[in-house]
């Protein structure tokens, strides 16, 4: 990734950061970046091409070189992971749930998710199906928690999330054998 791409996404962040999604705009991000608006689309095509940067982003900076282990503890280190990335940034659900990854670096998330599920012995026809569920739940399940859904705040969120994920991995045990 080129030094004025980042730092085109950079500032991107830092204005959904400051000023949530909607603040981001070719223009602001212009400004942040200290050039004309014209000049970012050398790095973007357009607005679309920016937030798909962001996506990208977002779901590289997610460790999964730590995720080592079984199938279920690799989702449980990627489900944690996500939660942290909505406590950094409560906007970020928004946008992935709006934009497809696309690029390479971001589908490298979803082949992620895809291996486990294919470790877990779930089917190949199902595979595309429960990775959805489990990106929906994980993402899903972090955006209320950040933003507010899950109250009142006395509850131990982390306990419910560990459970919650234990179901969703035990449907997913499920899948990879039908007999249980």
């Amino acid at each position: 990734m080129s030094g004025r791409r980042q730092e085109i996404l950079d500032a991107a962040l830092a204005i959904a950061d400051k000023s949530g999604l909607d603040g981001v705009s070719m223009r602001t991000v212009a400004e942040h970046v200290g050039v004309t608006p014209m000049a970012l689309y050398r790095h973007f095509n357009n607005k679309l091409a920016l937030l798909d940067g962001m996506v990208e982003r977002l779901v590289t900076s997610l460790p999964l070189e730590r995720a080592t282990g079984t199938w279920d503890e690799r989702l449980t280190t990627l489900a944690n992971a996500y939660r942290g990335l909505a406590q950094r940034h409560p906007w970020s659900a928004q946008l992935l749930f709006s934009r497809p990854s696309v690029t390479p670096d971001a589908v490298r998330v979803t082949e992620f998710i895809y291996a486990a599920l294919r470790e877990a012995g779930v089917p190949e026809p199902q595979v595309g199906r429960l990775e959805r569920l489990v990106t929906t739940f994980v993402i899903g399940y972090a955006a209320s928690e950040v933003l507010g859904r899950f109250t009142p705040r006395t509850v131990d969120f982390s306990a419910e999330f560990e459970a919650d994920l234990a179901d969703l991995k035990h449907l997913i045990q499920e899948a990879g054998d039908p007999g249980t």
